[in-house]
């Protein structure tokens, strides 16, 4: 029976909707901690799934105490799910984050104990490249680069979530209380030592991927309204620029009047005008608006998540 005392990693898998993968997803696991040197528990998150993944959560945990599972009261979404995980990890060394569509080969544990072993307090994958379409690949090449150019720190560009963290990176990320998640800036604004490990990741094992482009954005203005001052920044800057080009617009009115008793008039130019500065304007509500609502989730200081079930050891606690 696992206890706090002989477990060295935990692996996190997130899990919605997983269940054409699932059998897939135990035999690799149970694959790579049979023959690692370390103890390991893996604990399985279910994220509110609507198909029988839970159910398969639950018989495995039942029947191999090397599984635990943490079974949320309805679907939370993905950094959540990671971050309910992270909260009951026994590992004393630390724990490693995967995803359950096999997209990240588990077997790399091994790999990245060795840089854990080392030193390192964070080991975060690096995907040399991705089996995804030619938009989602520009897409992601885009915003991690605009990401690095816009960040306050340094946060690592082509990872993802998949890596391995030290106990007190664990533990300190536990305590983070922020409502609008992103993991990948959070480990990275933790600090201590950390390395990359460069991957080919593979193709989705089977299932449809649950981050649709909608929760993709949501996950991008995480990673850039929560690590960055720039889209306040950028506020002031288009206000200064408006400013600069109105009086420029105004200077040559004038300069019209005085020497071409001339001042161009037109519906066009007023109406391009009230677009201009109509649209400033709204940007600008908008960006605050990202803030305030940031503000307004944190400030109601509701759990991040709700447990509906726990099984750890065999049996339900």
């Amino acid at each position: 029976m696992n206890s706090n005392k002989n477990i060295d990693i935990s692996i996190v898998v997130p899990l919605y909707n997983e269940e054409a993968v699932f059998d897939k997803l135990i035999n690799r696991l149970l694959s790579v901690i049979d023959k690692t040197a370390f103890n390991c528990e893996v604990i399985l998150v279910n994220d509110g799934s609507s198909d029988t993944t839970d159910n398969l959560i639950q018989e495995i945990c039942l029947k191999d105490t090397r599984f635990t599972a943490v079974l949320l009261s309805r679907n939370h979404g993905h950094q959540i799910a990671v971050s309910a995980g992270l909260k009951y990890v026994r590992g004393k060394k630390g724990a490693m984050i995967i995803d359950g569509d096999l997209q990240d080969p588990p077997e790399l544990v091994i790999e990245f104990y060795k840089l854990l072993q080392n030193g390192y307090d964070v080991i975060y994958a690096v995907r040399k490249n991705r089996k995804e379409n030619f938009v989602k690949k520009l897409a992601y090449l885009s915003y991690y680069r605009l990401q690095r150019k816009v960040s306050n720190f340094n946060i690592p560009i082509d990872s993802g979530d998949f890596s391995m963290l030290s106990r007190r990176v664990v533990d300190t990320i536990n305590t983070m209380p922020e409502q609008s998640r992103y993991l990948r800036g959070m480990r990275a604004w933790v600090g201590y030592k950390q390395t990359a490990y460069e991957y080919d990741r593979d193709e989705r094992q089977a299932g449809e991927t649950k981050y649709s482009w909608s929760k993709l954005f949501e996950l991008a203005f995480n990673g850039i309204f929560n690590f960055s001052d720039f889209p306040v920044k950028i506020i002031t800057r288009l206000g200064f620029l408006t400013v600069f080009f109105s009086l420029i617009y105004f200077g040559y009115n004038i300069y019209r009047k005085i020497y071409y008793n001339d001042v161009p008039q037109g519906f066009s130019a007023t109406i391009l005008a009230i677009i201009l500065f109509s649209g400033v304007q709204l940007i600008s509500l908008g960006l605050i608006g990202e803030y305030v609502l940031r503000i307004y989730n944190q400030v109601r200081n509701r759990p991040l998540f709700i447990v509906d079930k726990i099984i750890q050891n065999g049996q339900e606690i």
